[in-house]
């Protein structure tokens, strides 16, 4: 590996956000799971879930994407809601589910300084009741369209964008702050690939 790949994989580490996730719930259609990894790569998320309690084990996630997201992340698969919930619950303090209800809270009214996973729900039904049932609450981005939601990936974008946003401001991306716990085991994959 040449030093010049070598300092861009320790720069990319120590951006890596332990404090932060995204839970894709039920996603049907791949190309949304690999715009949300392309976007949590963009933000510095290391961690996401994927949990699948609907659609065939074999085939659902063939992790293979045109950006290679998917071999900078550790992606964790679940096929049942509790256990991915208390998988969660050992990492995150805070639990947020996308839903359109009266007691939703605006995305910009979460605070992302905290240990934060936020579910995204499959493009036909949104987040189980299931998984609304475990989680601290529920947020939705502000719209004034005609159309009451985004897609999948777009609305992932925005929403850890946000949470970019406002841990960069709070000084979580320094570079001083202490790395990923799982550091040196991604340092190791990572410098097992070839240059892109």
């Amino acid at each position: 590996m040449t030093p010049k790949r070598a300092q861009k994989i320790e720069s990319v580490l120590k951006m890596r956000q332990s404090g932060l996730t995204i839970v894709m719930e039920n996603v049907h259609d791949p190309h949304n799971i690999y715009a949300a990894m392309r976007t949590c790569d963009a933000v510095g998320i290391q961690d996401i879930y994927v949990l699948n309690t609907e659609l065939p084990r074999s085939g659902y996630f063939g992790i293979k994407s045109s950006s290679s997201a998917n071999k900078w992340l550790t992606v964790h698969q679940f096929d049942d809601v509790a256990l991915c919930f208390e998988a969660l619950r050992k990492e995150y303090d805070c639990i947020y589910t996308t839903f359109l209800g009266e007691a939703s809270a605006s995305l910009y009214e979460l605070d992302f300084t905290k240990k934060v996973a936020l579910v995204f729900g499959n493009e036909h039904n949104g987040v189980s009741e299931a998984a609304r049932n475990l989680a601290d609450g529920n947020f939705v981005i502000p719209q004034v369209g005609m159309i009451p939601s985004l897609n999948i990936s777009v609305a992932c974008a925005v929403s850890i964008y946000e949470a970019y946003r406002q841990r960069k401001e709070a000084g979580l991306y320094n570079q001083e702050v202490s790395l990923h716990p799982n550091a040196d085991s991604i340092r190791a994959l990572w410098s097992s690939y070839s240059a892109d």
